[in-house]
């Protein structure tokens, strides 16, 4: 569990370690005068390098954790000129906001379609003494770990509706919904680094080249068919709306056979993709 330590000002720290520099080399210079001179100034000799050595600068968002032989001593967070014991081996993590840009993974998709799929996530360090010693290397598991989280989110959803048109959620169309699917799935992955995803998004999603011009004309095709529908549904609405104002006003009576000529040159002109050509009739309907 992490621990924090409180260290003493550096500054003071500072100016003791070169007030016994320059004693030392005072003393040093009084060699002639007996060993006990000597003796001073090698104390305060090595007093000095003691006091250099705790000497921490720690910038703003940065720590560093505290080990003595082996053991675990805790972490300083504080920022500044600091001291601690020169005994303790210390190294640095960094506590800020750190961009992971994943490269395009090629996986397949709840349906088994090849998809390409990539994220942008936003991590930071929450505890140093997991990404210290629970893990080996804490910037190479968030990498690999965050990699396996967007296959398992790739594999766990089809790219869209037309593959599964009775999913909930799609890569495609699930927006906010998937990126909170990938940042609690992340934040449970990195928990034992002590790494905490601070935001996750999808920022590349296509079909593999091999599949993707046939998903295009797919996509193409369903778009037309879907038009198209609309369209016949709506002349069909038209005609029915002539005939019955053609009867109700009793402008022209029409038998079966007209009212099916009628129908038929209407539904022509009104789902056709280019404008109608007038034709003049000069006979009647039956020649």
């Amino acid at each position: 569990m992490e621990k924090i330590v409180k260290p003493v000002s550096g500054f003071l720290a500072l100016l003791l370690a070169l007030l016994s520099l320059g004693f030392g080399i005072y003393a040093l210079t009084k060699i002639p005068e007996g060993n006990l001179w000597i003796l001073l100034g090698i104390i305060l000799l090595i007093f000095s390098i003691f006091m250099f050595k705790g000497i921490l600068i720690i910038n703003p968002n940065h720590s560093r954790v505290l080990v003595f032989f082996g053991k675990y001593v805790g972490s300083v967070k504080d920022n500044g000129l600091l001291w601690v014991n020169p005994l303790y081996s210390t190294f640095r993590i960094s506590l800020r906001s750190q961009n992971l840009e994943g490269s395009p993974l090629k996986v397949n998709d709840k349906m088994g379609n090849p998809i390409e799929i990539a994220a942008v996530i936003v991590w930071q360090v929450r505890d140093t003494y997991k990404a210290a010693f629970e893990v080996a290397d804490y910037q190479q598991y968030v990498k690999i770990q965050s990699e396996a989280a967007v296959r398992h989110l790739a594999t766990s959803c089809p790219y869209d509706h037309l593959e599964d048109e009775h999913a909930d959620i799609t890569l495609r169309d699930g927006g906010e919904k998937v990126n909170e699917m990938l940042e609690e799935e992340l934040n449970e992955r990195l928990a034992p680094a002590g790494i905490i995803i601070k935001e996750a998004r999808i920022s590349h999603l296509a079909y593999a080249q091999e599949i993707a011009g046939a998903m295009l004309q797919r996509q193409q095709a369903t778009a037309i068919v879907a038009a198209r529908f609309k369209i016949v549904e709506g002349a069909v609405g038209m005609v029915e709306l002539a005939l019955q104002q053609l009867s109700k006003k009793d402008i022209v009576t029409l038998d079966e056979e007209k009212k099916a000529a009628m129908v038929s040159n209407l539904m022509v002109v009104l789902c056709g993709e280019r404008g109608a050509q007038p034709v003049l009739n000069t006979g009647s309907l039956y020649q």
